[in-house]
């Protein structure tokens, strides 16, 4: 294997691929190149033994991914742009999902935005205690989840606790979430993460690979039995004034005032 981009690498540790997200400065905030990149991996990933699971984590020791690059807003100009957006957003979750091998995502610290997106579409969850799991956009942005993201994490947390979150902006902790069922260990430090998924996916690596894969595309077709239409949500959302506004406070580092236009 290698990086198909810098800030995205890729190593293979005996039969597991590790993924690290590698922008550490920006707390790993996510490019459409490394969302790309992750896809394509999922994609592509042999199925002939060769690797058996697929790790993913944070570079930098404070994030295992925030959400996406704000300053890649800065190019929306249409409501087809938001579409497109959303839509690549959907495929890349898609493919970590369909992702023939079972996936971890090892998690310390900040998890947030496209960060928590991914972490909820791998198979496996766990964390160190410094996490920190959200969607903090009525807080900072002022954009929305698509529909099919927000059934995922309603699947996983429950459909009130993702409003909660979501309309509160406030970020779950480790206790929180091995009790929602969000993950399922919690370790103390990123040291000990990183040797659990390590252990972890030597031990899945040994399961039956098609049972797991069966599972896998058997509970993705459960869901996705409840699509929606949600075009109109994500325009209303990513082509207001709010968005631009939010997107320019954030970045600028001042506090937003919503005008709900």
């Amino acid at each position: 294997m290698t990086d198909i981009t810098p800030d995205l690498s890729e190593e293979l540790r005996g039969k597991t691929l590790w993924m690290t997200f590698n922008r550490p400065a920006s707390r790993n905030a996510l490019t459409f190149e490394m969302y790309e990149a992750l896809a394509k991996t999922c994609r592509e990933v042999p199925t002939d033994g060769s690797v058996t699971a697929i790790v993913l984590s944070g570079a930098g020791g404070k994030a295992f991914a925030a959400g996406t690059d704000m300053t890649q807003f800065r190019a929306f100009e249409t409501p087809q742009d938001a579409l497109d957006y959303e839509a690549r957003i959907n495929r890349v979750l898609d493919a970590v999902e369909r992702c023939a091998l079972p996936t971890i995502a090892a998690i310390n610290g900040a998890c947030t935005g496209g960060g928590a997106s991914i972490a909820a579409a791998c198979d496996l969850r766990i964390a160190s205690a410094g996490l920190k799991f959200g969607f903090p956009i009525a807080k900072t942005l002022g954009n929305c989840l698509a529909a099919a993201n927000i059934a995922r994490l309603s699947d996983l947390v429950g459909s009130g606790r993702v409003r909660e979150l979501i309309f509160t902006a406030r970020l779950m902790g480790g206790e929180e979430a091995l009790s929602a069922g969000l993950i399922s260990e919690i370790l103390t430090d990123e040291a000990s993460l990183l040797a659990r998924a390590a252990e972890l996916a030597d031990h899945i690596g040994g399961m039956a690979p098609l049972t797991l894969r069966a599972t896998k595309e058997a509970m993705r077709r459960n869901r996705m039995a409840t699509q929606v239409d949600d075009d109109d949500l994500i325009t209303m959302c990513y082509m207001s004034d709010d968005f631009r506004m939010g997107m320019e406070a954030f970045l600028g580092k001042t506090k937003p005032e919503w005008k709900g236009t």
